[in-house]
């Protein structure tokens, strides 16, 4: 049942802010409906929020952390408490099954609680003080300043607080800005956040490219914070380069997943495994395994059992049905790009393999779904192969021997995460060569994720890491007060 559309407003000093402006974010399972509306903020409003997280600055930084976590802590209890209601205007929004949004609303939580759980031990709640024979060193962990993060759509609450509760904690204040394809949730969930700590800590603006190149050049930002595509990444850098910025950028992957030959073919939860981590959220998060590489020997069998496990699991409708787990595409920009990648692998002579069940046709038929779909013969360098498809289609191609497996995962601009299915031990060897951030064993994508170690890509897939101490620390500056013991002049030629 269709509900009122809902409106949501930017966060400047601890307020609400109208604007006259404003654009749609419709269903997209039913594009007819329109789930709510977003503010399209001007450039003088970007200016507003990073004036307001300037001036909030100083106070916050030195507020003691024990208080800065007290009132994350506050923040996620109300979190908890609106999960549900979260994670179905998400699901809304954005398109991906209510179990799938709710997944997202649980890994998010436990980052968070991670972070204030092991903040003051990372970011060392007392200074370092070393005695020496040169005297004392006093090391002391600082706030940067104002962080822009900027996010897109694909785990938009995920992606939003792996940025703002660090720089929270660390002392930091925040803008952040939204992807227009899912703003919805994320805006609520920061108005939530936001009431738990003092005005102009955190700020949210929307907005066309006026505001995101205000979020990244302006000479009162420190920090760039930034998960989203690679081409964007390089823009964002340019907009920075002037006034020199911290940057922490999670960027695009077209993640290899090897099947060595020892793969037990025949091992349903791994094949299932399998399956989800190429289908999950109907193919849109940047972590999926995007192209699956079979050793020759197992090839023929290990697409049939793939095909049948893929059946068995892939139930594409409405994301409020419990029995989906593939949802529409996102956005009709996203799924005509996908569908002209499988269409293009079909004029190359790939075989086109639609997998798993549609639930409800009429539905399917009136949004923006597709069919999920394997892809066989096509070519190493075809575009389905090397470019990020970032939706519910999968090549998977056989190779001859482990030297031409790693030489093939390896041969791509990115390198986010990868995977590795075998012997455990065989896989790690051949793990420690792929060029990746993150390599999972018998496993990929979100089943492998822990919030306890650093995640981010080598390559053009990013700069920098999140999760994990390393993605508190990136958040703090090391500054470092030398008291020498011995002050005498330094000789001086007379």
């Amino acid at each position: 049942m269709a509900q009122d559309p809902l409106v949501v407003h930017a966060i400047i000093n601890g307020e609400q802010v109208p604007t006259k402006r404003r654009y749609a974010r419709e269903n997209p399972a039913n594009p007819e409906e329109i789930v709510g509306y977003g503010p399209l903020n001007t450039q003088e409003e970007a200016i507003r929020a990073i004036e307001a997280a300037n001036e909030a600055f100083p106070t916050w930084a030195a507020t003691g952390l024990d208080e800065r976590i007290e009132r994350m802590r506050r923040a996620i209890a109300q979190l908890k408490e609106k999960t549900p209601e979260l994670a179905q205007l998400l699901s809304r929004e954005h398109g991906k099954a209510l179990y799938d949004a709710e997944g997202e609303f649980g890994i998010s939580i436990m980052w968070m609680e991670y972070a204030c759980d092991t903040v003051k031990d990372v970011l060392q709640d007392q200074d370092q003080v070393q005695e020496h024979d040169n005297g004392k060193t006093i090391i002391t962990s600082d706030a940067i300043g104002v962080v822009s993060a900027i996010t897109p759509w694909s785990y938009p609450f995920s992606l939003s607080t792996i940025k703002v509760a660090p720089a929270l904690l660390a002392g930091n204040t925040v803008v952040l800005k939204p992807s227009p394809f899912a703003p919805l949730a994320v805006t609520k969930t920061m108005e939530i956040i936001s009431k738990e700590f003092p005005p102009g800590v955190l700020n949210m603006v929307h907005g066309e490219a006026e505001v995101g190149v205000e979020l990244t050049s302006h000479p009162k930002v420190a920090k760039i914070a930034f998960t989203g595509g690679t081409n964007t990444a390089k823009h964002i850098m340019k907009a920075a380069a002037d006034t020199i910025k911290h940057m922490t950028l999670e960027l695009g992957g077209n993640d290899a997943a090897i099947i060595l030959p020892d793969f037990d073919v025949n091992d349903e939860r791994d094949l299932r495994r399998l399956v989800i981590s190429n289908f999950l959220t109907a193919g849109q998060i940047c972590m999926l395994a995007k192209r699956v590489y079979v050793h020759r020997s197992i090839f023929d069998q290990f697409i049939d059992n793939y095909v049948v496990a893929a059946n068995q699991w892939i139930r594409v409708g409405d994301p409020f049905n419990p029995k989906v787990t593939v949802g529409p595409v996102n956005n009709k920009r996203q799924m005509e790009y996908v569908q002209s990648l499988i269409d293009d692998a079909k004029k190359r002579g790939a075989k086109v393999i639609e997998l798993g069940t549609v639930l409800d046709e009429e539905l399917f038929e009136k949004g923006y779904f597709m069919r999920p779909t394997l892809v066989l013969g096509a070519g190493y360098d075809d575009p389905i192969v090397v470019e990020e498809q970032f939706g519910p289609t999968v090549p998977i191609l056989p190779y001859d021997d482990e030297e031409q497996a790693i030489q093939l995962a390896n041969h791509s601009i990115y390198g986010l995460t990868s995977s590795v299915w075998g012997d455990p031990e065989h896989a790690i060897r051949v793990a420690r060569r792929i060029e990746a951030g993150t390599t999972m064993i018998n496993t990929a994508a979100v089943q492998g994720l822990d919030v306890r170690f650093p995640f981010g890509g080598v390559k053009q897939s990013g700069i920098g890491r999140e999760y994990g101490a390393e993605g508190l620390r990136s958040y703090v500056e090391t500054h470092v007060i030398n008291v020498p013991k011995h002050l005498d002049l330094p000789y001086i030629p007379e």
